[in-house]
């Protein structure tokens, strides 16, 4: 795709935002429902748009079974962490984050150093989003977020974000109809959904473009921003491997992504960092077991867990981000040196 797709569809973006385009005979699925007017309604009446182009555009739109089908079962919520590692803590990716990162090492250096993000955890968001861009998604971004929009339980957060994508379109001139993303429209290197884009992507190269799609500089800064404005302790802990004993602990496990109590507070339950390290009493850290493949494992996580957590609220997602993240720099240490 071409550069933020603006010099390709420049002019088919502005067709559409100003209803030149003729879409008849292109009905999709939301042509004529009181909710898709009602929400056509808000947008005319809060936005300013132009009712018989958006009106055009949303007749597009397309609902996607598969949509509803793959956004009731992800991987997070269905897959042990013993299932779940192996699909991002793997050796494709782990050279691919290699290649990623000697490829884009200067980017990667100026984005820890303006934001305090290590480069290889900005790697591996990247490489478990989307295989480093590989894996960007195959919906229409139109499709997706008018399915979930219109066509699932938790229609409140995905109108929202179709009403973002509208915006994000007329904003920065982006044809609403080419933008592909995931089954839950996010998109790009590291999977934006509509209101992340219009909140925390960065121009990180200066070329006035904002553009996570083609443009891994942009993406780069853009991940580092998003962690960055999540709360990211530069030079923090972000986890440690625990002991457990007793029994207090147990009503406490996965309660929470968020750090709870401090490391005094866990001792008393019977929670201690494995880490020879030297923590404050004063830390907060949450409780999370994990089944992995040699049993259970108990970790404590930190504020800066917490922050990734706020990409995707998951702890394996976490925690797939934190271990590819470790390999990806354990190898390229070990090729520096060699």
């Amino acid at each position: 795709m071409d550069r933020f797709y603006k010099v390709k569809f420049y002019q088919i973006a502005l067709m559409f935002c100003f209803g030149l385009v003729s879409v008849a005979g292109w009905a999709g699925d939301y042509s004529d429902r009181a909710d898709v007017k009602a929400f056509i309604d808000e947008m005319v009446k809060e936005h300013e748009f132009k009712r018989q182009s958006l009106e055009k555009l949303i007749a597009v739109a397309k609902k996607k079974q598969s949509i509803l089908d793959a956004i009731s079962r992800p991987a997070e919520r269905t897959k042990t962490w013993q299932e779940y590692r192996p699909m991002f803590v793997n050796s494709t990716r782990i050279k691919r984050g290699l290649e990623f990162w000697e490829t884009n090492q200067k980017t990667l250096e100026r984005a820890e150093d303006v934001y305090g993000v290590p480069a290889k955890y900005i790697v591996s968001i990247i490489g478990v989003e989307t295989m480093y861009g590989k894996q960007g998604g195959a919906y229409r971004v139109i499709d997706a977020l008018a399915t979930l929009a219109f066509d699932y339980p938790k229609r409140p957060l995905f109108r929202r974000e179709l009403k973002s994508f509208l915006i994000m379109c007329r904003e920065y001139n982006l044809d609403p109809l080419k933008i592909k993303g995931s089954y839950a429209g996010a998109m790009g290197y590291g999977q934006f959904i509509p209101s992340s884009y219009l909140s925390y992507a960065v121009d990180f190269d200066g070329d006035d473009l904002k553009d996570i799609w083609s443009n891994p500089v942009d993406a780069i800064g853009s991940v580092a921003n998003y962690i960055s404005q999540h709360g990211w302790v530069r030079d923090g802990v972000i986890a440690s491997r625990a002991r457990v004993s007793g029994e207090s602990y147990r009503s406490l496990v996965n309660e929470s992504l968020e750090p709870t109590k401090t490391l005094k507070e866990w001792a008393e339950t019977g929670v201690t960092p494995a880490s020879t390290d030297a923590l404050p009493d004063q830390m907060e850290a949450a409780l999370f077991k994990y089944k992995g493949r040699l049993g259970a494992e108990f970790w404590l996580g930190f504020n800066n867990f917490y922050a990734i957590t706020r990409y995707n609220h998951s702890r394996l997602y976490a925690m797939s981000v934190i271990q590819l993240g470790d390999e990806i720099e354990r190898k390229r240490n070990i090729k520096t040196e060699s």
